[in-house]
């Protein structure tokens, strides 16, 4: 499926990525407010990075750009989660951040409060660089 033209896109459009059905089953385990907040975090991972692919990795939701792991995202009993997040991210976001859950490698939120598309699209856009300076 080719990703629709830039112009035809919306802000938050999932049209730019083909939806695995193994997701869809995931998102619909979930209680109704982590799966809403999850699957507008989905929309916001595939806009931000429309040639990502989604599959399941380690038994939670994730995006692929070719044979490299980009994101995954999971609800837990208390929260949710989007993975990985770099020191290097950690350090240039440390403002915006403030009031969100976090362990080395992920960033916690209430479904209630989901995160910010800037927050997003940073995260995702400083992974698919940290993977582009590793093809090099």
């Amino acid at each position: 499926m080719a990703p629709l033209p830039k112009e035809r896109r919306g802000p938050l459009s999932c049209e730019t990525v083909a939806h695995d059905p193994r997701v869809d089953a995931y998102l619909a385990t979930l209680p109704g407010d982590q799966r809403d907040a999850l699957r507008r975090l989905r929309e916001q991972i595939s806009s931000a990075a429309p040639d990502a692919v989604e599959t399941i990795s380690y038994g939670m939701p994730a995006f692929k750009r070719g044979r490299q792991f980009l994101v995954s995202f999971a609800g837990w009993k208390r929260h949710c989660s989007i993975y990985p997040l770099t020191d290097t991210f950690l350090k240039a976001h440390a403002s915006e951040l403030k009031g969100y859950g976090r362990t080395k490698g992920s960033l916690h939120f209430p479904p209630e409060s989901p995160l910010p598309d800037e927050i997003v699209r940073d995260l995702v856009l400083a992974r698919v660089e940290d993977l582009e300076a590793g093809d090099r």
